[in-house]
């Protein structure tokens, strides 16, 4: 019985890492294929556990909503690494998820990550904090969020609307017609 426990407990912790993002109580049951109890008495678990060994995350769970955080006690050090990010100019990493969001936007989180092929959470919040781009929640999927350009962004860059990028259309369609060619959708389904 612990043995299944404990993988239960690590499919969740890489389902949140990976996520980062709030997630349904109710998806993790589905993705887990198991019933809402086990998966809310493994969440307790996991959130008593990170608080008990004193760890440099946090499980928080609130309204039917679970996501992994960092530890309050560690905010200041988190703070100032996210002031240097904010300080700093954009890194490549940023740049190249900006662009992809200017030209595909919007888009969702999934389809950023896998043009990128890395996780993307950490870079998605730095370009929000700095005005440079929004998330609004995903009219198809319940408690998904799609990525665009902010006006603030588009006025710094001179430009009336996204569709005025450089290039615009050809990389729209270029995008497009790699995803037709690979069976997927814009999602990177």
């Amino acid at each position: 019985m612990e043995t299944a426990k404990k993988t239960l407990e690590a499919r969740i912790e890489a389902i949140l890492f990976v996520h980062g993002e709030p997630i349904t109580i109710k998806r993790l049951t589905t993705l887990l294929k198991t019933d809402e109890d086990k998966i809310k008495n493994t969440l307790e678990s996991i959130r008593k556990g990170l608080a008990d060994e004193k760890r440099g995350l946090d499980l928080v769970i609130h309204d039917g909503r679970a996501e992994l955080t960092t530890s309050p006690d560690l905010s200041s050090l988190v703070s100032g690494l996210v002031k240097e990010e904010m300080d700093n100019k954009l890194t490549p990493a940023s740049l190249e998820t900006l662009a992809i969001i200017a030209y595909l936007g919007p888009c969702g989180r999934a389809l950023i990550e896998h043009v990128r092929g890395v996780n993307s959470s950490f870079i998605l919040r730095s370009l929000m904090v700095r005005g440079l781009i929004e998330r609004k929640p995903d009219p198809k999927r319940s408690n998904a969020y799609l990525y665009q350009p902010t006006f603030e962004f588009l006025n710094h860059m001179g430009l009336s609307s996204q569709d005025k990028m450089p290039e615009f259309e050809k990389y729209r369609e270029l995008v497009q017609s790699y995803f037709t060619e690979n069976g997927q959708t814009e999602n990177g389904d």
